[in-house]
Order: C-alpha cells, then structure tokens, then sequence
C-alpha cells in the first residue's frame, strides 16, 4: 500500500515537472519567435529600400533629406549624432556608476548598503520623457551660463542626462561584479601590507574586470537605443557635425519622426526607417554579444 502511494506521489511529481517543463519552453519560444518576427520584419522592409538606394548612396553620402525634395540617403549624420550623445552618456555615467559601485561594495556598511543601491536604482525606473524635459528645461539652460553659445537643442545636454539616466545600470552590475570578488583576495592585499585604496586598485578592479566591462557595454548599449530624451532636447536635424553645441538627430529620434507623421505606408521615406532601425539593431546586438561574451568569461572565473 505504501509502495502505491509513493508511486502516484512520483507520478505526480513527474506530471507537474513536465507541465512546468512545458510552461517554461513556451514562454523561451514566444521570445525566440518575437525576435524572429523582428528581424524578418526589418530584412524584407531592408531589403524594399535598398532595392531602391544602393549602399554607396546609404554608406557613402555625407547628408540624410529623405524627406526633402532633393533626396539623400546618407546615414553618417544619423549615425553622428548617435556617437555623440552616448559619447557624453558613457563619459558621464561611467565613473559616477564606477565610483558608486566601488563605496557600495567597498565602503558603506552592509545595512547603508541595502539602503543605498535601491534608491540608485530607482533613476532606472524614471519615464524618460521626463528625463527629456529635463534635459531641455533645466540642463540645457543652466549649461548655455557656462557655455554661451550654446543651441537650445544640442547633444550635449541629452548625452548628460542620458548619463545620468543609465549611471544605476552600470552601478549596480559593477557593484555586483565587485562584490563577488572572494573575501580572501581582499584579506591577502590587506594582510600583505596594502592600503584599501591600493587592494581595490590592484587587486579588486582587475578581478572583477570583465564584469564591470559588460556593464559599461550594456550602458552603451541602452545609450544607443534611447529615444524620447534625445527626440525632445537633441532636436531633428540631421547635420553632420560633432560639435556638441549644435543641434543634431540620431537614429531613434528620426524614426520617431517618421513613425509620428503622415509618411505613407510602403513608401520609401516609409522605408528609411527600417533601414535606419538594421543599423541600430546591428550595432546594440554587437554590444549585446560583446557583453554577453565578457559576463560568461567571469562565470567562468577567468580575468
């Protein structure tokens, strides 16, 4: 009789696990399907415009005017301005991120600690249209005192607070990847003679290298795809330039132009944007690989 009850416990349990098996391997193939959906979705609207552009004219042409009556398909000033406000993202979030994840996991108390992290991270959870009004209404003003000539809209202000914006990323994977550094390392620099500073300087940053590496690359990677902030105070115009004072366009700020106004369907204004959006999806999947590759590397506990 016991055997029996064991038996249909086991068969129980064996029923659940498939059932969650299942669940699980649902939910992993609607993900894998929506980016193939994806990425069929901008190959053939791709494909549509460059059967139209060739790739000297997308490539090699130093002006963006699809719009316009005299045409131009050049990406370079989409893709500038794109490099200059994750430029100043990354200037301005790297070592604030850096230095805070170095006191939360070096320096602060444990219960300081708990406190803290979650209060930086909640300028993660801020709408970013109100990180752009921001931008437009505050820094940019109180830039132009120090910068006269300053543009209302220009990349410089977006790129601060674009910053500012993804600084609790690279905070709190940095403190992560510093944290997990063994005790022992720690105990042996100290034990060894060196002083804190030199132990995280030496010892501590170099082990947790490639962690801290994968967050300033997915920091960049969310620099590049942000669009509300940029749209609102980067203004549209796409100008080939990479004097931050002036007004530029990125790649997500144009789509948003496109995909808000009467362009008609399947035509090739229409299209610039997914040729637009493979750019921009190329070049965050290569961060995201490049990421990915260097947080499996400290999985692995190499350095």
């Amino acid at each position: 009789m016991m055997k029996t009850e064991q038996q249909e416990l086991f068969t129980k349990r064996t029923l659940t696990e498939r059932w969650i098996s299942a669940v699980l391997f649902a939910c992993a193939a609607v993900s894998i399907a929506v980016t193939a959906g994806i990425v069929m979705v901008l190959l053939f609207e791709t494909k549509e415009f460059f059967s139209k552009v060739s790739f000297g004219q997308f490539f090699l042409d130093t002006q963006w005017t699809p719009l316009f009556a005299q045409k131009h398909f050049g990406i370079w000033p989409l893709f500038v301005g794109t490099l200059l406000t994750s430029f100043f993202a990354m200037i301005t979030a790297i070592p604030m991120g850096l230095l805070i994840a170095i006191f939360l996991s070096e320096y602060a108390p444990e219960q300081l600690r708990r406190i803290l992290k979650p209060i930086v991270e909640i300028l993660a959870g801020i709408p970013t249209v109100v990180y752009g009004y921001f931008a437009l209404t505050f820094v940019t003003p109180l830039l132009q005192k120090v910068i006269p000539d300053l543009a209302g809209f220009n990349s410089l202000s977006p790129g601060i607070v674009m910053g500012i914006m993804i600084t609790p990323i690279v905070a709190s994977l940095s403190e992560d990847a510093i944290y997990s550094v063994p005790a022992s390392l720690r105990e042996g620099a100290l034990a060894l003679g060196s002083t804190r500073l030199r132990a995280i300087r030496y010892i501590i940053l170099p082990t947790a290298f490639s962690g801290i590496a994968a967050s300033f690359i997915l920091g960049i990677s969310r620099a590049v795809g942000e669009t509300m902030i940029v749209a609102i105070a980067a203004g549209q115009q796409p100008i080939l330039t990479f004097d931050p004072r002036v007004p530029i366009e990125t790649m997500t700020a144009y789509i948003v132009q496109v995909s808000l106004g009467d362009t008609p369907h399947g035509t090739l204004e229409y299209n610039t944007i997914f040729a637009v959006g493979s750019m921009l999806f190329i070049i965050t999947m290569i961060f995201n690989l490049i990421s990915f590759y260097l947080r499996k590397k400290i999985l692995k506990g190499y350095i």
